[in-house]
């Protein structure tokens, strides 16, 4: 089993820009109602436009999004997607930090719908 987790947005292409700039992902199909975000030959994430499609149970863009939910990426490129998320001027919810019990580094990001994203580095990585 592979998750591909998919988030409902409301700008598409503002997203996938997010997430080309901050984390560094590929576009993998293009357009303004659905891409699919790449990690070298993986997809890593879905990106969809709220109310689009005949899909009946995207959610409700008039509720809070992402609430209990939070995107975790790992990765071996930690301060490289740091210093892009500083560059960028992506909205940081918690500075990169350890994480003691984890036994690597994280920094906690807020994307363009209000998502949680964390990155967090390889274990061992302190």
């Amino acid at each position: 089993m592979k998750p591909q987790p998919l988030i409902t947005v409301h700008n598409v292409s503002s997203s996938r820009n997010w997430y080309e700039n901050v984390l560094g992902l590929l576009s993998g199909h293009g357009g303004d109602e659905y891409e699919r975000m790449m990690y070298g030959d993986r997809m890593v994430l879905q990106l969809h436009r709220w109310n689009t499609h005949e899909h009946l149970h995207l959610g409700d863009p008039s509720v809070p999004i992402g609430n209990g939910a939070i995107l975790w990426f790992q990765t071996d490129r930690f301060d490289e997607i740091v210093a892009q998320a500083q560059t960028y001027h992506a909205r940081i919810l918690e500075e990169p930090q350890i994480n003691s019990n984890a036994n690597h580094r994280e920094i906690w990001l807020s994307d363009p719908d209000g998502y949680t994203v964390v990155v967090a580095g390889m274990p061992g990585d302190v």
